[in-house]
């Protein structure tokens, strides 16, 4: 994952800003419904459309569930996200940050498959949504509060409403237990 420069630092600005617009501490948690009402981005779950698409809803609902887990729709400039409500709360809270980050981040939209009915995907603004969703999710601070022991993973993921995957990978790319290692062996030296 190559991110363009002073993306990561921009990005969990803008995180610490979204919460503090929704009167949220670093260590509490965000409610990604809430934050799609305060960018008045409507949200469907996908089995809205039962009737619709019986077929389509049955399929990404029970028979291959990981094919899709959200997408934003657009008409014009107004923004709309369907969602897989057949994830766990967890993912679903993921996946519907995930498409928030690229409204956040002003992704134009693209079309989703080209003239042959292949995929198309942009990983560079997908790697750039999926930063920005983990940091509102679990801020840097909230990283290192974890990795310092105040919690466990999956208590961590309870408490922010998450799935342990996402616990891991804030942990991860954030470089949490690492700094926290440093941190303490440099406060043995002293």
């Amino acid at each position: 994952m190559a991110y363009r420069r002073g993306f990561k630092s921009a990005a969990n600005s803008t995180a610490n800003e979204v919460r503090a617009e929704l009167g949220l501490r670093a260590l509490d948690r965000l409610d990604p419904w809430v934050l799609a009402a305060h960018l008045e981005i409507p949200v469907i779950p996908l089995s809205d459309y039962e009737s619709d698409a019986p077929l389509a809803v049955e399929h990404f609902g029970s028979t291959e569930t990981g094919a899709f887990s959200a997408a934003t729709v657009f008409l014009g400039s107004r923004r709309t996200i369907v969602h897989n409500d057949s994830h766990s709360p967890g993912r679903q809270s993921s996946n519907l940050t995930h498409e928030l980050g690229h409204g956040l981040l002003l992704h134009e939209p693209t079309p989703a498959i080209d003239d042959r009915g292949c995929r198309l995907w942009n990983q560079s603004i997908e790697d750039e949504a999926q930063w920005l969703a983990g940091a509102l999710l679990i801020t840097e601070d909230a990283a290192l509060w974890i990795a310092r022991g105040n919690t466990t993973v999956p208590e961590a993921a309870a408490h922010f409403g998450v799935s342990e995957a996402m616990v891991t990978y804030r942990l991860n790319v954030t470089g949490a237990r690492t700094r926290v290692a440093r941190g303490a062996h440099l406060r043995i030296i002293r």
